[in-house]
């Protein structure tokens, strides 16, 4: 069976949410399991929505923490498909916080994600999922960037398995 190919933009969403005392680490900024739900959850509603039915998160490669987030202030989560293969997908996700209270403050970027999600049917079996329709130059550069990241991500497989099955390695 073969799908339509589907832009980015149809799946794409940004989701906010209001970071509050239960939020915070001992620090007392907010805790980065927290900031991981959000970005999981985020990328979760984009790889369902872009392929049609239940998809689940099979990995996480990258989530680069790049300022702290503080109680009151509203975190906005950005999530877009970057990548199709023939049952799973990339989905990036941007994480900007500002102030609640603070209109017009400009968003500080403050984390981005890469995770890997694959359709499942309703037996939980890998099913086909729709291609990506580029569309611009961003859409390109995005799919390239994730092709790397996948075949980094294959290759360190690969290269963990023949460390394991490798005579050479001794246990210590």
């Amino acid at each position: 069976m073969s799908l339509d190919a589907v832009s980015p933009a149809t799946s794409r969403i940004a989701l906010s949410r209001l970071m509050t005392g239960a939020d915070v680490n001992l620090l007392g900024t907010v805790h980065g399991g927290v900031m991981m739900k959000l970005v999981d959850d985020a990328a979760g509603m984009v790889a369902t929505r872009h392929s049609l039915g239940p998809a689940v998160t099979a990995a996480m490669d990258e989530m680069a923490f790049l300022f702290p987030v503080h109680v009151g202030e509203l975190v906005h989560t950005f999530a877009q498909v970057n990548w199709t293969g023939r049952t799973s997908m990339e989905v990036g996700v941007r994480v900007e916080a500002e102030p609640w209270n603070v209109p017009d403050r400009t968003p500080v970027h403050v984390a981005t994600a890469f995770l890997t999600f694959v359709a499942i049917d309703a037996d939980g079996r890998p099913r086909e999922v729709p291609a990506l329709k580029l569309e611009c130059a961003e859409d390109e550069r995005r799919f390239h960037e994730a092709t790397i990241r996948r075949k980094h991500r294959l290759a360190r497989r690969a290269a963990i398995a023949a460390s394991r099955h490798s005579e050479s390695f001794e246990a210590e």
